[in-house]
């Protein structure tokens, strides 16, 4: 498990060097809940060299019953996919995105629970690289294709520890990463229930990033974190940057990959409202 805040996070001026030594694979991962495929803001304008990832295509198996909207994908699909995107076994990876680290985190999760080494998340994402001067290139880009192996092919025993719904019933310190409304059951734009697993508190995932779409400092994270043991959101997403947050101060945090889509659709499953 990464142990600090440089294992998990790089700055925009730490990229550009990396840049300059031709010593990164750049993967832009840009996704948002309305506009999940990104691949039209990339071509817009994205990092130098970056190639796009598409969250729902690369990052997640649809095929798989019973998980909720995003179930992890297998190490072998991870593999062909990172495979693909370029990532090579001696260079490190960073991940960005321009909505609230949401499509970065994931990426950053998945290629870590499948055993891929030192892939960091761009701090301050898209918006942090043009405000440290970064250029920015436009059309399609494309890649030699990389030759990473995985070291795990099930995520769920992965590199990063997850729970189950089983086990997001009886977890203390379970963290609920959507927005408030979301948590207290008082809107539900996307899933058929609205409500928390009874017993999370909730920690919105923009909360744990400044204004700037940075990552808070380490003592705003630690006080914040200090209770939390497990993650969950909607889907798994946006709960990995929250599980991200708590590996930059070297506290493992478990994802719940399922989340609410799951629980909510396994109809014995307690739901609780308001907090």
């Amino acid at each position: 498990m990464t142990s600090n805040r440089a294992d998990v996070l790089i700055t925009a001026a730490d990229l550009r060097a990396l840049l300059a030594d031709g010593a990164a694979t750049v993967l832009d991962v840009r996704w948002q809940l309305a506009r999940p495929d990104g691949r039209a803001d990339y071509e817009t304008g994205h990092v130098p060299g970056a190639v796009y990832v598409s969250l729902d295509d690369d990052l997640t198996d649809h095929d798989v019953p019973g998980r909720g909207r995003h179930p992890l994908p297998s190490g072998a699909a991870v593999q062909a996919a990172a495979r693909r995107s370029g990532i090579r076994s001696d260079v490190p990876v960073v991940v960005y995105d321009d909505w609230n680290r949401a499509g970065s985190a994931r990426a950053w999760w998945v290629l870590t629970a499948a055993g891929i080494p030192a892939v960091r998340i761009l701090d301050g994402g898209l918006a942090a690289w043009r405000a440290a001067g970064g250029e920015i290139e436009t059309g399609s880009g494309s890649a030699e294709r990389g030759d990473v192996t995985v070291g795990h092919d099930d995520l769920h025993a992965g590199a990063l520890p997850t729970i189950t719904a089983d086990d997001a019933a009886t977890t203390g310190g379970l963290v609920d990463a959507r927005a408030p409304e979301r948590f207290r059951g008082e809107v539900e734009p996307i899933d058929p229930v609205a409500g928390h697993v009874p017993g999370a508190v909730n920690v919105p995932s923009t909360s744990v990033l400044d204004e700037d779409g940075t990552f808070l400092p380490d003592g705003d994270l630690r006080a914040m974190l200090a209770a939390a043991n497990a993650a969950y959101c909607g889907s798994g997403v946006t709960a990995s940057v929250v599980v991200a947050a708590s590996a930059a101060i070297g506290r493992p945090l478990a994802l719940f990959p399922g989340s609410w889509s799951q629980w909510c659709a396994e109809p014995d499953r307690p739901v609780a409202t308001g907090y």
